[in-house]
């Protein structure tokens, strides 16, 4: 392609050029296209082109110029003219000159600038691009000194360097490499050209790829933009000269220097990319010039342009690229499916393509469309019939455009992945069918405007029958449902609402006739138009405030009547019972009596129902005579007859009333006995009240409306009747209480605002809700047995039992009815002067009070100066014996005044019995004259008295020196305080004195200011304890530095870190040596140095110290330097040398004996001398007589040694040999000081034979001297040695003591080595026993335990603790709202507790109803069917009752389901006791039948009293006590009525008894009703009824409460004869058998109970036979209460 390369020779004076092909280039010889790229010829772009070239500078253009030649001696001529104005003339050198070597006369020619100018540009400028390969250029004059190349490659707008040449690279361009680094493209600096040799002919060649550096292609973007060029230019920048020019400053020195250029050859080619072999002439360009080098491209491979820079039109589908050495990269043509012969490249399209096609065809025909037009245009598809390059290919679309998308566009092409099919047309969103022309289902006209086609059927899916169309698609008209109307059937018809999904659609409004205007209601809500005070979608509510008066609302009570004669009324309490009765109770009619009821409030004119509610006393059937009625508006004079069954206890007149509006009316009635032809005076009946109510009968479902024509209130009259009737309410009638009342307005509830707790009632019957003890409807009044209504109810009477007549009180005072000897509000108290209420007995006072405690008897205001329980002492201050009889008096102390007096000071006396002497017991003193200890004051004085000492309770009160005893000053005070008052602690102590609670200051002496500190004790804040610290001190104690601070213990305080902020973790540091937390990389104190143990600056570079350790006193160096500290005896930067003076045997470094020290300084002192002399310095004075002394001395000398006549020659030759032993064995201490003398002599001589004397003649030693010093020497030498080797031996060596303690310290490391890992291993598995063991020991924690958090104390944790304590000493763990375990728990015990007592109590009471159901429903209690439940085995007791029945009975107790949790066992609890209120009026119903059983069985019992008798005496045998009693049973023994006895008499005859005994037994529940006559017994008359409730036993045996009131119990009273007995030692309740025989000894004292079985012995004290007719299975208790 573009890679030719020429080779140069050069001969003589001629350039030879031949071409050299480089790889993938194609041969000159070959012109065209190679496999891949083309190549157009090459040659020199300055040919054709000499207008295009220029120079900056050319001399002679303005005119002749003269210029010099540097030219050889011989040479004559040296300078000549330039002129250059026409190219024509000989001497012209203008720069068009270089085109070639010589002109048309043959003649050389060249370019040539002007003198002296050094910076001058060639340049060409090309009309295209080009391939530029290499220059060559021939001057005629020295090459330049530094010259670049530059080009361009657009046209001259931006340059850039090809080369730099010079002669001083470096010097010149310094920016620019001189070594090639291997790029091609790299721009360097070259020296070889630049040389100023040879001063003529010299050439510069440049290639622009340097043949030496390998290119891997030739092709790339990178080569192609090195190569292509638009304009070249040579600037030529520094001239050679010779210097002269540096000595001769005038301008004809510089005709000589100046750029002289033969020929300028610029190789190459035009730039084509490859795609062409052969160019043509730009346009504007001469055409036909032999070897020009054209710039116009004839392109090939489809590209067009002047460099064949692009594709032509239509190959567009791939991106142009410059053709490679195998691909010509020709450019494709687009596809446009023959519909365009126009495209162009879109780079997005060739890269989504994966590289494959990038053509966009422009201009589609034939209704075609896409990037190669491959689609239908919109409103076309592409027929199934055609190929897509046909013409017809596509065709029209087929769609309404009134309800097809885009107006009928369909799809364009059949696309499965998309859903698309050919010519479908694509409809809105409403629009169905294949042209898009009619609406989808629920859905109707069809509109262009409609952007979704139809309109949504609009009928409501409520109201639209099921399975129809929603609507008509044309009209949209809707299907509606039965009661549903509107075009969209969203309206309900009238008197209907709630559209829904139902099958009819609406609901009806079914609004209450009685309480709505009419029965259309809201469609939206269904509210009916409701009347005033009525409220609820039906208008079946009562607004709150008002109430539905119910069918029985006018209601008047039998207490308020008029009796004929007078009528008892008898009020009921509440409490315990359940109200079945409306009022305070009852009145109490006689048989033949009457009550006269009065009527005033009827709202409407009609006839009522009158209804009796009554309670009968007596059993049997009553009769009601009701009287006239007189009324204008209906008839009247009707008397009726009304039958009262006991049983409904209600009645309902036969004949309604007629009764008026605005009129009062008297009902009058007479109650008497039915059947009975006589009065009794003892039957009574109770009435509760009589009510009015509209007559008719009771609906069972609500009726239809009233027609216009009908009455409201007439319609339904007949409808209430039957509900009237129902068990004293109307239950039935309550669900639609508003019809049946029609239309009444409702009235206003007017509760009571201090009786009700709402100003709400009930919305139907209207009562309200009362405060406690309150009743009636309006919540007005109390209820009995309570009193005082007011803001907060009624408070109960509280009557005593003991004290009062009855259980009612004063309703406004609560006042009691007392008996005699009773008093107060409750009867509950004893008269003035007695205590001891029920037993009232008088209170013992001696005389002086007539008043005492009603409960315990203390005597109170106790007179003369008396006091105690029985007013039976002095007071203190007095003496005597005031009890009554005595005939004394208190009389006051003499101690010394009289108590009263200013000077009394005694706190009391007495006299003494042996001397009558007054004794007194002084406060102050021994003799009340002065003050005890702990006291002060004047007592000496009149008024003056003793005052404890104000010491805070800090001294010792029985020590006298505690404080003063007349001015009170606190003197020794305790528990470290002071002060006059023991009020402040001590210094060098805090805390509070008042408490006592002085502790010692813990300053630290280090950290504290000075002034407060004295003999090692720092004082404190008295109150906190806070010590006074130093300067940047902090701490309670003063006891460490404030952050940021060290230097602990200073004078000043604590020193700031000064930490480096950059190099240290943070800004604190060690309070005691200061030292910083440093980064990694530095150290000192500060971190600002390097770290340890390294020196230089920190932030360039640190280096190791490098310290020797056996020569430095320190690892770490100096920090700026780099020195060591070194140790004596050692020297160097790192210490790793001896110095000097000390021998050289590192690192032992031993001292040199003393000579040397003497030698060394001598040897110094020649050495400066020696420097000064070869500095220049003034030698030694020399004279001839000098010379001469010396030279006869040295000759002398050397006679001496030379013959060895001498004697110290031999002594010297040993001294020499012990000095070469020495030198060889002790290193450099031995050369120095073998040398010293040798060398000195040696440098003597030579001194002295250049004339000089020594500057110490006498230094030179004899060999007297020398041999004395040498024995002296050698002695010390050998003892240094001696003492070395000892102290080596000292401290080198296993036996050394240095060695002994190594081995030592060796032995003790391993052991601490050893023993330390066995401690760590096991201090590690401890701390995973205590990590376990602190797991469940925090889960039980005091949070858990006790219910509060442990991190309180004892007085402030409300819910105690583990080890906290209460006042009495039992431990403290919970309390009130504490949710600990041990609070719970404790808690549910007590619930636990609490309900079993109550469950016993509820069982008792179940009992009870329990013996009154089954009397009452007339069960037979025959002795059979008694005797068949007592024999039921008793598993715990029968004797022989195998071990698998106890299993079975076990299992199946144990599988009864109890209730667990707290609130269950509650619930349950009160079900029972619901249960049990509702079934406490058995009571009521047991009584109508108790007399008649009570006759029954006491004839009975008359009737076995005679077999009774007979047997009884039939079995007595020896001593006996004779005992007559009674029997009376009820349970087992009782026949079919309620309340029935059991009567038993019991005899015995014997020697040993008094007389005849009788005795009683009675049980609850007996004889029936709480009024009624109990059976009678001889000699023990029984009035009231044993057990009831109002009853009270007397005669004989005068008994009350009857048993205490529990069910199922027998009571024992016995009379003035005989008592019955039980065993003796036995406590509480014993079994006691009523068989054939009963045993019996000593008096009953508890319970006994009573069961069948066989005869028991026991401590014989009569015996006792029953009848043997006598039932089985009797069983009871025995109570002597």
């Amino acid at each position: 392609m573009w890679g030719l390369g020429l080779s140069l020779c050069q001969t003589a004076h001629a350039l030879c050029l031949s071409p050299v092909q480089v790889p993938g280039a194609a041969s000159q010889d070959e012109p065209g296209c190679s496999a891949g790229s083309c190549h157009p010829a090459t040659g020199n772009l300055l040919i054709g082109r000499a207008q295009n070239l220029s120079a900056t500078s050319t001399c002679g253009l303005w005119g002749p110029q003269e210029y010099c030649i540097v030219s050889h001696l011989q040479d004559s001529e040296k300078c000549f003219s330039c002129d250059s104005r026409s190219p024509s003339l000989h001497n012209s050198h203008h720069i068009q000159n270089v085109l070639y070597l010589s002109g048309r006369d043959g003649h050389p020619t060249w370019w040539q600038s002007e003198n002296g100018v050094e910076h001058v540009s060639i340049r060409l400028d090309l009309e295209a691009e080009f391939h530029f390969t290499h220059l060559i250029m021939k001057f005629k004059t020295f090459r330049p000194a530094a010259m670049l190349i530059e080009r361009s490659a657009d046209f001259g707008r931006t340059w850039k360097v090809y080369r730099y040449f010079a002669y001083n690279c470096s010097r010149l361009f310094p920016a620019v490499a001189v070594q090639a680094s291997g790029r091609v493209d790299q721009v360097l600096c070259e020296q070889r050209y630049s040389e100023i040799e040879p001063s003529s002919h010299g050439e510069v060649i440049f290639k622009v790829l340097d043949p030496s550096i390998p290119v891997e292609d030739p092709y790339s973007p990178a080569i192609q933009d090195l190569l292509r060029v638009t304009n070249l230019r040579v600037n030529l920048t520094k001239l050679h000269t010779l210097g002269d020019n540096l000595l001769d400053s005038r301008r004809q020195v510089l005709h000589k220097y100046y750029y002289a250029l033969y020929e300028m050859v610029l190789r190459g080619s035009c730039f084509c990319y490859g795609h062409a072999s052969e160019c043509a002439p730009v346009p504007g360009v001469p055409v036909g010039v032999e070897g020009m080098i054209h710039g116009r491209c004839i392109c090939r491979h489809h590209t067009t342009g002047l460099n064949c820079e692009r594709c032509e039109d239509f190959y567009q589908d791939r991106p142009w690229r410059p053709a490679g050495g195998t691909d010509p990269h020709a450019c494709q043509g687009c596809n446009c499916n023959q519909h365009s012969r126009r495209c162009h490249f879109d780079m997005a399209v060739y890269l989504a393509t994966g590289n494959a096609s990038g053509g966009v065809c422009d201009d589609c025909q034939h209704n075609t469309m896409g990037r190669t037009c491959q689609l239908c245009k919109p409103f076309y598809y592409h027929s199934p019939r055609a190929d897509i390059r046909a013409s017809s290919a596509c065709v029209p679309c087929d769609c309404d455009p009134v309800g097809s998308l885009d107006g009928g566009v369909c799809d364009s092409h059949t696309d499965v992945a998309l859903g698309m099919i050919a010519g479908q047309c694509r409809c809105k969103e409403h629009v169905q069918g294949v042209r898009c022309d009619s609406c989808k289902e629920a859905f109707y006209g069809l509109s262009r405007t409609d952007p979704q086609g139809c309109q949504p059927c609009r009928c409501d899916p409520r109201g639209i029958i099921a399975g129809s169309p929603p609507c008509d698609h044309i009209s949209g008209d809707c299907y509606c449902k039965r009661f549903v109307s509107g075009r969209y059937c969203s309206q309900c018809l009238p008197e209907f609402w709630g559209l829904s999904n139902d099958m009819a659609g609406c609901r009806p409004c079914a609004c209450d006739f009685g309480g709505a205007y009419s029965n259309r209601c809201s469609m939206k809500d269904g509210l009916c138009p409701c009347r005033p005070h009525l409220i609820g979608r039906q208008c079946d509510q009562v607004q709150p405030g008002y109430f539905c008066a119910p069918l029985d609302y006018y209601s008047y009570e039998a207490e308020h009547a008029t009796g004929h004669p007078n009528v008892e009324v008898v009020s009921r309490e509440h409490a315990g019972h359940m109200i079945t009765w409306t009022g305070p109770g009852f009145a109490r009619v006689r048989d033949g009596a009457g009550l006269s009821f009065h009527i005033s409030n009827i709202p409407y004119a009609m006839e009522y129902d009158i209804l009796i509610r009554y309670e009968p006393e007596v059993c049997g059937a009553w009769r009601a005579q009701s009287p006239l009625c007189h009324s204008p508006h209906c008839s009247s004079h009707r008397r009726t007859h009304t039958a009262c069954p006991p049983a409904p206890r209600y009645a309902l007149l036969s004949r309604p009333f007629c009764f008026e509006p605005r009129n009062q009316y008297e009902v009058t009635m007479r109650l008497q006995r039915a059947g009975m032809a006589q009065r009794h005076p003892a039957a009574f009946i109770l009435i509760d009240s009589v009510r009015a109510g509209a007559g008719g009968s009771c609906p069972q479902q609500p009726p239809p409306p009233p027609t216009a024509a009908q009455g409201g209130a007439r319609s339904w009259r007949r409808n209430s009747r039957s509900c009237v009737c129902q068990g004293g309410g109307p239950t039935l009638c309550l669900s639609f209480p508003m019809t049946i009342t029609n239309p009444p307005p409702s009235p206003a509830c007017q509760c009571d605002p201090q009786g009700s707790t709402s100003s709400v009632c009930q919305p139907v019957g209207g009562q309200c809700t009362c405060k406690p003890h309150v009743i009636g409807r309006r919540c007005d009044q109390c209820a009995p047995g309570t009193y005082g209504f007011g803001p907060s109810g009624c408070s109960r009477c509280a009557c005593s039992p003991e004290g009062s007549v009855s259980k009612l009180c004063d309703p406004v005072s609560g006042q009691c009815r007392c008996q005699h000897g009773a008093m107060g509000r409750q009867c509950d108290q004893c008269l003035p002067g007695q205590w001891g209420f029920p037993a009232c007995r008088p209170c013992q006072c001696n005389g002086h009070s007539e008043e005492c405690d009603a409960h315990t008897g203390t005597c109170q205001q106790c007179r003369d100066t008396t006091t105690g329980r029985h007013c039976e002492r002095c007071l203190e201050g007095y003496y005597g014996d005031p009890v009554l009889g005595s005939g004394q008096q208190c009389r006051p102390c003499p101690c010394p005044g009289y108590p009263g007096t200013r000077h009394y000071h005694g706190n009391s006396c007495h006299a003494d019995k042996e001397t009558n002497q007054i004794v007194c017991v002084c406060a102050p003193g021994p003799r009340c004259d002065r003050c005890s200890p702990g006291y002060f004051g004047a007592p000496e004085q009149e008024g003056g008295g003793c005052r404890p000492c104000q010491c805070n309770n800090n001294i010792d009160t029985s020590d006298p020196s505690a404080c003063d005893p007349h001015s009170g000053q606190c003197l020794r005070c305790l528990h470290h305080t002071a002060g006059p008052h023991c009020a402040d602690c001590q210094p060098g102590y805090h805390g509070n004195a008042l408490q006592g609670s002085c502790r010692r200051c813990t300053c630290n002496q280090l950290g504290t200011l000075p002034t407060h500190c004295a003999s090692g004790t720092c004082s404190c804040d008295r109150l906190t304890g806070r010590c006074p610290c130093r300067g940047h001190v902090v701490g309670r104690n003063c006891d460490q530095c404030a952050p940021g601070f060290w230097s602990f213990g200073g004078e000043q305080g604590c020193k700031p870190c000064s930490c480096h902020p950059a190099h240290s973790l943070h800004q604190s540091c060690n309070m005691f040596t200061g030292q910083c937390p440093c980064r990694p990389g530095f150290g000192g104190r500060t971190c600002a140095d390097c770290q340890e143990n390294h020196w230089g600056e920190p932030e360039q570079e640190c280096r190791a110290c490098d310290c020797d350790p056996a020569g430095a006193e320190s690892l770490q160096c100096e920090r700026l330097s780099g020195r060591c500290a070194c140790r004596p005896g050692f020297t160097g930067q790192h210490c790793d040398r001896c110095l000097r003076s000390f021998q050289d045997n590192f690192p032992r470094c031993d001292r040199c004996p003393p000579c040397f020290t003497q030698w060394d300084v001598a040897l110094a002192r020649l050495h400066d001398r020696l420097r000064q002399l070869q500095e220049g310095g003034p030698g030694p004075e020399l004279s001839n007589s000098r010379l001469q002394a010396l030279e006869s001395k040295l000759r002398r000398t050397e006679q001496l040694v030379g013959d060895g006549s001498s004697q110290g020659t031999p002594l010297l030759r040993h001294l020499g040999r012990r000095l070469d032993d020495t030198r060889q064995g002790g290193g450099t201490g031995g050369e120095v000081l073998g040398d010293g003398p040798f060398t000195l002599s040696t440098r003597y001589v030579s001194l002295a034979a250049q004339g000089q004397s020594s500057p110490q003649p006498g230094l030179m030693p004899c060999s007297c001297a020398l041999a004395e010093s040498y024995r002296s020497i050698q002695a010390y030498s050998e003892s240094s040695t001696q003492a070395a080797l000892r102290a080596s031996a000292s401290v080198q060596g296993p036996a050394s003591p240095v060695g002994q303690a190594q081995r030592t310290r060796q032995a003790a490391e391993e052991l601490l080595h050893d023993t330390g890992s066995a401690f760590r291993r096991t201090l590690a598995a401890q701390r995973s026993r205590l990590a376990l063991w602190l797991t469940p020991c925090h889960a039980l924690s005091a949070l858990q335990i006790c219910g509060v958090k442990g991190d309180q104390d004892c007085q402030q944790a409300p819910c105690g603790g583990a080890s906290c304590q209460d006042d009495s000493g039992q431990r403290r763990c919970g309390g009130p709202g504490c949710r600990g375990a041990l609070p719970v728990s404790t808690q549910a015990l007590r619930t636990a507790q609490d309900v079993s007592r109550q469950l016993e109590s509820a069982a008792g009471q179940l009992g009870t109803i329990a013996l009154k159901v089954g009397c009452g429903q007339g069960r037979d209690l025959s002795p059979g069917r008694g005797q068949s439940r007592a024999s039921r085995p008793s598993l715990s007791t029968e004797e022989g009752a195998d071990p698998e029945s106890i299993e079975l009975v076990a299992r199946q107790v144990l599988n009864i389901s109890l209730p667990s949790s707290s609130s269950s066992i509650r619930h349950l609890l009160q079900k029972i006791q619901d249960s049990i209120r509702q079934l406490d009026g058995v009571d009521a119903v047991l009584n109508s039948t108790a007399h008649g059983l009570a006759a029954a069985k006491e004839l009975l019992t008359r009737a076995d009293r005679p077999g009774a008798l007979a047997e009884g005496v039939g079995g007595v045998s020896g001593p006996s006590l004779s005992l007559q009693g009674a029997l009376w049973g009820q349970g087992a023994g009782c026949g079919s009525g309620a309340g029935c006895w059991l009567w038993r008499e019991l005899a015995a005859v014997g020697a040993v008894g008094a007389g005849q005994g009788r005795g009683w037994l009675w049980g609850s529940s007996c004889c029936g009703g709480r009024a009624g006559q109990g059976a009678r017994s001889v000699g023990a008359p029984n009035r009231g009824c044993c057990g009831g409730r109002a009853g009270s036993g007397s005669g004989e045996a005068p008994s009350r409460g009857c048993c205490g009131g529990r069910a199922g119990r027998w009571c024992w009273g016995s009379s003035q004869q005989g008592t019955l007995s039980r065993s003796v030692g036995e406590s509480g309740p014993a079994p006691l058998f009523l068989g054939p025989t009963v045993t019996l000894s000593q008096p009953v004292k508890k319970k006994v109970y009573w069961t069948t079985g066989t005869q028991v012995t026991a401590e014989l004290a009569g015996t006792v036979r029953t009848p043997q007719s006598s039932p089985s299975g009797l069983s009871g208790c025995l109570d002597p209460s």
